[in-house]
């Protein structure tokens, strides 16, 4: 496999674990270098990738290929026995389908997660979605055209809840696999105000169940867009939007979601589970 060289950061832990973990950001197309280093901590290989807005990039979340995650996962089996990928919000979509198309990723840890893709525009308007595998865009949901926003700064959850309940036949083909991924940890804030992460949540156990597979999903009350984890600042940047939650109810949902990372990471000897 031909590796792509986006920018990164690539911390290693002070013993190998044989945990790799892939972390990628959302919708503020930043390096996740803390939540990275926060892994790191924990034990494992951990990177985080710039995947879109940089050099040879799209400067927006719209067609990126799933080979740049897939390929980093490949990277990562070479010398992991245990490779997860982590993902937030707009990430969360790109962790599971990874996790669905590629055989070397284990687990999929999923914050603000998505079941479906969703679409995103170009900047000559043209609305198309977030992901392509093998040069072909994957069927999206697409956003409701009779919805605006009514706070400021704007909440889009009513935006993301419309444009599903309008999508009908649109669903099915959008919606991702997520039974074909070994194991998945949720976590989401009942405040999100970014988009509906809790029933978005709840329809990826509700799918992996008909499956008869476990998925474990940390809800957080109170809790935003937006977890933090022990370790990790608040996250800064992205687009001005309504996000929820408070940073003592998203730093409470970080601490909640640790011993199920610890256990997903494979590390249930350390403190804390």
């Amino acid at each position: 496999m031909q590796l792509s060289d986006p920018a990164g950061v690539r911390y290693l832990p002070d013993r190998a674990s044989g945990v790799g973990v892939l972390i990628l950001a959302g919708s503020s197309g930043r390096v996740d270098a803390g939540r990275a280093r926060v892994f790191a901590e924990l034990g494992a290989v951990a990177e985080s990738i710039q995947w879109f807005g940089g050099p040879g990039q799209h400067a927006g979340p719209w067609e990126i290929p799933l080979e740049v995650f897939l390929e980093r996962a490949w990277s990562l089996a070479r010398g992991c026995d245990r490779v997860v990928v982590c993902g937030t919000s707009f990430g969360s979509e790109a962790a599971l389908l990874a996790g669905v198309h590629s055989p070397h990723v284990d687990a999929v840890i999923g914050f603000s997660p998505s079941d479906v893709v969703w679409s995103g525009t170009t900047p000559d308007g043209r609305v198309t979605s977030h992901w392509t595998l093998n040069g072909t865009a994957l069927p999206f949901v697409p956003f409701s055209s009779s919805w605006a926003p009514n706070t400021d700064p704007p909440a889009y959850v009513g935006l993301y809840e419309r444009s599903y309940d309008e999508a009908g036949a649109a669903v099915g083909p959008a919606s991702i696999q997520a039974e074909a991924i070994g194991e998945v940890l949720l976590i989401a804030g009942d405040d999100d105000q970014v988009w509906p992460s809790v029933a978005q949540a709840e329809r990826i156990v509700a799918r992996r169940q008909r499956h008869g597979l476990a998925t474990t999903l940390v809800r957080g009350p109170g809790a935003g867009h937006r977890a933090v984890l022990p370790g990790e600042s608040v996250p800064q940047g992205g687009m001005r939007m309504s996000r929820g939650g408070t940073e003592e109810a998203d730093r409470a949902l970080g601490r909640a979601a640790m011993p199920y990372i610890r256990s997903v990471l494979g590390f249930t000897d350390q403190a804390g589970l």
